[in-house]
């Protein structure tokens, strides 16, 4: 403590001693506690605030001069000087600060209001408790950063001092809790005689004391694991303690957790800006974007790019921004003198256990953004609750992100596994790993998709996977969720010539597709298929998977000509082959595309002999969808009522067929002849009808949880609704067509809110 603070704690002795009162009877009088005397005459507390002298002074019965006296000693100790004590012992901080305002906003409401003089407390609060926040979050984000900025705004909130401690939970040997708590007891001004006749032993009681006595802001940088914090947690009083960790810390209990991620675009794009000059962030608004991109918005690569930015001036944006782009480069990229953000990420490597850093290494395989524990299993070779075990360890060392059951390794961090991998395993060993990750994924995406498929269903007794598909619904959201992987595993069997396997699972998943019709890459799942079968020289293959092909290009991609190119392609096929379901298949098709580009006559061709093919081979599902084509093109042909008469064939037709039909495949023609049966009661003016069968046709859909054609039929619905006069059912329709997300049709979405705009204007 300096000389000015150990002033004031003299002369209140000075003082007592004259009105020859004992500490506890001035603490009687003065409403002060007695360790709250006590340690002021010490020294071992700062200078009080002006409520607590006035107290004293007041006790001891002084006059005006000496009360004038007490209170200058009090404002001379809290003058400016050197002192650990206080946030201008702090290292220097971030002038360039951007974001975070949702974190800081956090931690001043947890530190409570500033002191008030006139009513605030100042010695400690038996009854207070201490707020515990641990900042955690991946190397990198901004931690330390954060904890500083909040410090500096939060000073005056805490009177008895702010105190940082670097722990250093990184190093090899980090500081024992031992250790710092007597770092904290000097900085508190607790004498070194004191300490060694107290003893090691007491240590941890004396420090829980000279806090909960104390209103001071502690913040604990940089902490290994709970065993290093857990012991300087004070159990009393009114301290703030900030705890900034890399890890979770998720053995520490009563405490308020801050997890800090990456910043937003727009801050990622402010923070750069501020770093480079705002005359070249302007000139190049779409190059800032990008290097923030490619830095994925993490605070300290963002850093290093600005910082080597800023000092070279000869550099365009645009020449960083493409020479991060190279995957390969980019880590060696990403370091500005002394500073690396492939050295942040050292740090955390270094402290895994073997196995946690083998699976941190393979998990840079994943082609998707994310994966299930079942999938990252199938990288290692561990059991599934082993894998699971081990993804939580990286998720504690703040290496790895978790969202529900779906974990994610971020590109940087990705990109630093990559170049592990490559050093410690060998390409060998990576391709092993990688190939068996494809195959269990392309043997669980066909075992998925056939419970859409008929004489399929459930997996087999036989099936010992590790996943849970024990429903069509289950099956539907791994199929979903895994896309991104089994799809990259796809490609790379038609790569290695696995011609056979992209065919067996483009084929489980054809029912399926229905089922998330606008997902964005059926025509290169199918088209891949198509070439595939070409390999393999079967014609029944081939024309199987152009038909499929020539669903895709007409319903997804809406290439109406270019479809039925690949349907008569399919045909031709088919006919070598001798196969009449894939005869009827590619006419099913080639009356679809038809119709759609309005030419009745070809249509009405092409599904007559669809109807004919598939009634000979006894094809009902085929029956059903060629029939409902049927009646699309009397619709065109202005044949209103035998196209309904149709429609309600096909319905009739699907509720004597009962269990014969797969339930799925029943649902989407069901919906399908539904919806059209509704579009062509309002072509008939039956506007009741019409609204009834829309509707039911909509709810059918969000039972089966095809987003797709909701939102299609929601579209439909609203536009009947419109014209019946009802405005503001049409307005519900259309907004839960928008509101149905990614799965929905961007072409129906595009139209609802088209629909909706215009209803605003009107």
């Amino acid at each position: 403590m300096s000389t000015h603070e150990a002033a004031f704690g003299p002369l209140l002795r000075e003082m007592r001693m004259a009105k020859s009162l004992t500490i506890e009877a001035l603490a009687d009088a003065s409403g002060v506690s007695v360790r709250g005397i006590g340690d002021l005459e010490r020294g071992r507390r700062a200078a009080p605030q002006r409520r607590t002298v006035a107290a004293l002074a007041a006790g001891l019965g002084l006059d005006d001069t000496e009360r004038e006296r007490l209170l200058a000693a009090a404002r001379t100790g809290r003058a400016p000087g050197y002192s650990p004590l206080g946030v201008r012992a702090f290292p220097r901080g971030i002038d360039d600060f951007v974001g975070r305002a949702d974190e800081l906003a956090e931690l001043e409401k947890l530190a409570g209001p500033p002191p008030d003089d006139d009513t605030g407390t100042e010695t400690g609060d038996t009854a207070a408790r201490p707020v515990v926040v641990a900042v955690h979050g991946a190397p990198g984000t901004g931690k330390t950063t954060l904890a500083l900025r909040a410090a500096r705004r939060l000073a005056d909130r805490f009177p008895d001092g702010q105190l940082l401690l670097d722990l250093r939970g990184t190093d090899d040997a980090p500081p024992a809790p031992s250790e710092l708590m007597v770092r904290v007891l000097k900085a508190f001004g607790v004498p070194d005689r004191d300490l060694a006749k107290s003893g090691p032993q007491a240590h941890p009681a004396l420090y829980r004391q000279v806090l909960a006595d104390r209103r001071c802001l502690l913040v604990l940088d940089n902490a290994r694991d709970e065993a290093q914090v857990r012991p300087l947690l004070p159990g009393s009083g009114s301290t703030l303690v900030l705890v900034t960790s890399r890890r979770m810390l998720t053995g520490l209990d009563g405490v308020h957790r801050l997890p800090l991620g990456r910043l937003d675009a727009a801050e990622a794009a402010a923070f750069l800006a501020s770093l480079v000059g705002d005359d070249r962030a302007t000139a190049e608004p779409d190059a800032l974007e990008e290097v923030a991109r490619l830095c994925e918005y993490l605070p300290l690569a963002l850093r290093v790019a600005g910082n080597w930015l800023a000092t070279r001036t000869g550099w365009s944006l645009r020449r960083l921004a493409d020479r991060l782009a190279r995957e390969e480069r980019r880590l060696d990229a990403l370091s500005a003198g002394d500073i690396r953000v492939a050295s942040a990420f050292d740090l955390s490597y270094r402290q895994l256990t073997p196995t946690a850093a083998r699976l941190f290494r393979r998990l840079s395989l994943i082609p998707g953004p994310d994966t299930s524990a079942a999938c990252a299993a199938r990288l290692t070779g561990q059991d599934l609750y082993d894998t699971e075990d081990t993804l939580e360890e990286l998720v504690e060392a703040g290496l790895l992100g978790v969202t529900g059951d779906r974990y994610r390794l971020h590109d940087l961090l990705c990109l630093y596994g990559r170049s592990r991998l490559a050093t410690e395993d060998g390409a060998e060993e990576a391709e092993r790993a990688r190939r068996s990750m494809f195959r269990w994924l392309l043997e669980t995406a066909v075992v998925a998709g056939r419970w859409y498929e008929p004489d399929h269903g459930a997996p087999p007794p036989t099936w010992q996977g590790s996943v849970d598909l024990t429903s069509a619904d289950r099956a539907r959201e791994w199929l979903q969720a895994e896309a991104p992987n089994w799809l990259a595993a796809l490609r790379a069997a038609a790569a290695d010539g696995a011609h056979a396997t992209v065919v067996e699972v483009a084929e489980s998943l054809h029912w399926f597709s229905d089922q998330w019709i606008f997902w964005g890459h059926w025509p290169e799942v199918f088209a891949t298929a198509v070439r595939s079968a070409e390999a393999l020289g079967d014609p029944l293959l081939e024309a199987t998977q152009l038909n499929y092909y020539a669903w895709a290009v007409l319903l997804c991609e809406g290439r109406l000509r270019d479809s039925l190119e690949y349907s008569a392609r399919a045909l031709a096929a088919a006919r070598r082959a001798g196969d009449r379901v894939q005869q009827a298949w590619a006419h099913q098709y080639a009356g679809w595309a038809h119709n759609l580009l309005g030419e009745t006559g070809p249509a009405l061709d092409h599904h007559i002999e669809a109807v004919t093919l598939f009634d000979a081979a006894g094809d009902l599902p085929g029956m059903l969808q060629a029939l409902t084509g049927r009646a699309m093109d009397l619709e065109g042909a202005r044949r209103g009522e035998e196209a309904i008469e149709t429609y309600r064939q096909v319905l009739a037709r699907l509720d004597e067929a009962g269990d014969r039909l797969e339930p799925h495949i029943a649902a989407v023609t069901r919906v399908n002849a539904l919806a059209a049966l509704g579009r062509s009661h309002a072509r008939q003016g039956h506007w009741e009808e019409a609204v009834r069968h829309l509707r039911t046709a909509v709810d059918l859909c969000r039972t089966d949880g095809n987003i797709a054609l909701e939102s299609r039929y929601l579209r439909a619905l609203g536009d009947v609704l419109l014209d019946t006069g009802r405005a503001a059912e049409a307005r519900e329709a259309f907004t839960r067509c928008i509101a149905l997300g990614p799965g929905a049709d961007p072409r129906r979405v595009a139209e609802a809110r088209s629909r909706l705009a215009r209803l605003d204007t009107d």
